[in-house]
């Protein structure tokens, strides 16, 4: 596998211009992790925010990780680990509100599912608290209420001129303790010194001991600029500014038209063929979709002869003790959907047509079955395959005939 972390932002870049996460990228992204590439969302977001997606994605059962607040935390999601942070000096917070105060900007900061804020009427504050879905906790003085170290602090205001002077300032004022940046027109975002995806990025791939060259990375705005740079294939969306977009190695489509599936597709699952992925992998992969629940386990893989277990046990009997017929199919075609993958071209996909099966005898609880997969016919448009399934004592338990139909990829 070239690729091994796929670098995501979210907004602008994940999900669509409806703040929706399309039913073709969501698939294809959970594909892509049964291949064993494990997925970073790259967000300014809080890591809160990043819940419902971290949920959809599968993020916590594929290994995935958070990279919040804009490079200022990772999170490991499946240990629920805090890999990497930096946070913001609480003595520095008196000083922020006092020029947000003299400039007549709103500001607000973070901390687990709430926002923490002296202006909770401001539009943009209550779009950012519902876009993470957090509460917004009022407060009349944010020093004061602000008893933790936040990740983030950020300045609102309509007026982005205002806003630009400010972050001129407070780049040669606070240089060496605190960076300052535009995230939106009337966003001036501070965070500790050195925070951004790019360097937070190379943290989480030292701590993985992978090498850049292994990272494909997606974004479309300013913050995304160096963790396109830094990744082996740094990929710019087709609504990136120009910008962003000649810095990039490659342009897939825009945030609407599934970019970020578009680019997966073309660049780590057309590049790979299953039979370049290692048993182990393919087991792994797919331990959270029907296989795994059923417990089926490849066991040898070759263009002619696939040969995958299964035990009979509660997932797999019927109710008197006996292997369920419809569990004997599942396994048969589990099997003939990998030979007919590994023997398929590049440009080409399989799709189950039919499955038929005699059952001959029967398997008891507390066996495991073992299925023998032989192709039969290896035509342009069609695969046809034999799979024998048989007791641990080789006693024949059914005899399945599946035909895979080949489609050429669109």
């Amino acid at each position: 596998m070239k690729y091994k972390l796929l670098v995501l932002d979210v907004d602008g870049t994940l999900l669509n211009n409806e703040k929706e996460l399309s039913k073709q990228t969501l698939a294809t992204l959970l594909k892509v992790q049964q291949m064993g590439v494990r997925i970073v969302l790259a967000s300014g977001r809080s890591t809160f925010g990043l819940q419902h997606l971290i949920e959809k994605l599968e993020l916590k059962n594929n290994g995935g990780y958070v990279l919040a607040y804009n490079g200022g935390q990772i999170i490991d999601v499946k240990n629920n680990e805090v890999l990497f942070e930096k946070r913001i000096n609480p003595k520095m917070i008196p000083y922020l509100e006092r020029k947000a105060q003299k400039n007549g900007f709103g500001i607000f900061t973070y901390y687990k599912n709430q926002l923490f804020t002296t202006n909770p009427k401001n539009n943009h504050i209550q779009e950012e608290a519902q876009l993470n879905q957090m509460e917004i906790v009022a407060v009349d003085n944010l020093s004061a209420a602000t008893d933790f170290a936040p990740c983030k602090c950020v300045l609102v205001s309509d007026n982005e001129q205002a806003l630009i002077q400010l972050k001129d300032h407070w780049r040669k004022r606070l240089s060496g303790v605190l960076d300052v940046y535009r995230s939106e027109p009337f966003f001036l975002e501070v965070v500790p010194e050195f925070i951004d995806k790019g360097n937070t990025l190379g943290v989480l791939i030292e701590k993985l001991g992978i090498g850049a060259e292994e990272v494909m990375a997606i974004g479309d705005g300013r913050r995304d600029f160096s963790m396109i740079q830094m990744a082996g294939l740094g990929i710019a969306m087709g609504n990136a500014q120009k910008s962003i977009q000649a810095c990039a190695d490659y342009v897939t489509d825009t945030n609407d038209n599934d970019g970020v599936a578009v680019a997966v597709q073309k660049f780590i699952i057309a590049e790979v063929r299953p039979a370049d992925i290692s048993l182990d992998e393919l087991n792994a992969g797919s331990r959270h979709a029907l296989m795994g629940n059923l417990g089926i386990q490849y066991t040898y893989a070759s263009a002619t002869r696939i040969e995958a277990t299964m035990p009979v046990d509660k997932r797999t009997r019927q109710p008197f003790g006996v292997l369920h017929g419809g569990a004997t199919l599942a396994l048969a075609e589990t099997v003939a959907g990998l030979g007919s993958m590994i023997i398929c071209e590049p440009d080409e996909i399989v799709v189950g047509m039919q499955v038929s099966g005699n059952h001959l005898s029967s398997a008891h609880e507390g066996d495991t079955v073992r299925a023998v997969g032989t192709i039969i016919h290896k035509g342009r448009s069609s695969h046809v395959w034999n799979i024998d399934v048989f007791t641990s004592t080789d006693k024949l338990v059914s005899s399945i005939r599946v035909v895979n139909s080949v489609l050429k990829k669109r």
